[in-house]
């Protein structure tokens, strides 16, 4: 049995992507292979975004924001861009989804919870429109 894979992808792999990240590890387990990546990947994960998933029992303090490149984008089922816009790489027969998220850099907690809110039900919806795949 092989699991699908999701890749989440943003600018800096800094915020979004990580707490997607983060919410699809914690909610789907090892039933799906999470990845993130960033086109211009930041020196360190947004201390707020940290925060905000602290706050609902997430560590993502162990992530670090990394290059996006061909092979993962390839490999990977499910893209998801965050705000890249042309920078993320297209391939034919993979599924996309562009999730229109406020950028949490520069925000304050307040405004990061709404985020993560947000994307916690958007991750909640692809967990259910994700099919078991076989290898």
């Amino acid at each position: 049995m092989s699991k699908p894979s999701v890749l989440f992808v943003c600018v800096h792999n800094a915020g979004r992507s990580q707490m997607a990240a983060g919410w699809l590890r914690h909610l789907a387990g090892d039933s799906v292979e999470v990845r993130s990546a960033g086109s211009e990947p930041a020196d360190r994960i947004n201390p707020v975004a940290v925060e905000a998933m602290r706050e609902v029992g997430i560590d993502i303090t162990a992530n670090t924001p990394r290059l996006l490149d061909h092979a993962t984008a390839e490999s990977s089922d499910v893209l998801i861009t965050m705000g890249c816009g042309d920078v993320c790489p297209v391939f034919p027969g993979k599924r996309y989804l562009d999730w229109q998220l406020d950028d949490p850099a520069g925000q304050d907690i307040a405004a990061v919870r709404l985020i993560r809110d947000d994307i916690r039900t958007r991750v909640e919806q692809l967990i259910a429109e994700l099919p078991a795949r076989t290898g």
